[in-house]
């Protein structure tokens, strides 16, 4: 429990707790594990409470009627997922799968919303990452609406860019091709043809399935900005 209050009390959400609080906290909800590929829960479900990712990826998602998927986000440690029932009330509006073994604190939302009448300032905290959380799916929808596949994917990788930075930084993909199509709203197919037109262009330089070395930074930040052409 110890080390549970610990890493509790290192996030940011929870980080104007005292340690007493984070105790208290921590009683209220568990760590719950995961298998790669293990189903968290799934849209339509009641909405229990929310997790916190303790470790591993969390992929939450939507499936159309046809089975197709779209990836609306992946979290990874410290990020909570789940919350929007919390406040609302009613079913997850998303589906959410283990990319990783994953382990998660889950936080049961009728112990929570108790916690939470006792101490507003995290009540606002939850309320600031909910803004963020519709932020971001602001940008999503966007992103599908507004831009082509070759300049969402340009976003992808710049924004992959910081974890080693250069003139021709070298990026990781922290996901499948397959998984990264679905994220960025498209095929597998389409997908590959456009990382072979960036490579053909001098964009990028494939330097294994999952690692690339963008050639022209510049080149791929004025892509990311345009917001219609071909694809």
């Amino acid at each position: 429990m110890n080390t549970l209050v610990q890493v509790l009390g290192a996030l940011p959400l929870f980080s104007r707790l005292s340690p007493e609080e984070v105790a208290e906290l921590a009683t209220l909800g568990g760590v719950q594990r995961y298998a790669k590929n293990q189903v968290i829960f799934n849209e339509g479900e009641p909405g229990l409470g929310f997790h916190v990712v303790l470790e591993g990826r969390v992929k939450v998602f939507k499936s159309s009627a046809e089975g197709r998927e779209q990836i609306l986000h992946i979290w990874t440690g410290g990020e909570i997922f789940g919350e929007v029932p919390v406040f609302a009330g009613g079913s997850y509006p998303a589906s959410a799968l283990a990319l990783d073994a994953v382990r998660t604190f889950f936080l049961p939302r009728d112990g929570l919303l108790a916690f939470l009448r006792q101490r507003p300032e995290l009540a606002l905290k939850l309320l600031a990452a909910l803004s963020r959380r519709l932020h971001h799916f602001a940008g999503v929808i966007e992103d599908l609406s507004l831009r082509e596949v070759p300049s969402r994917l340009a976003a992808h990788l710049l924004d992959l860019r910081a974890v080693e930075k250069g003139p021709q930084p070298v990026v990781e993909l922290q996901i499948s091709r397959g998984q990264l199509a679905s994220l960025l709203g498209t095929i597998p197919e389409t997908l590959s043809r456009i990382f072979s037109r960036l490579a053909r262009d001098g964009l990028l330089e494939p330097l294994s399935a999952r690692r690339l070395r963008l050639l022209d930074p510049e080149a791929l930040a004025q892509l990311a900005d345009r917001h219609r052409g071909a694809s």
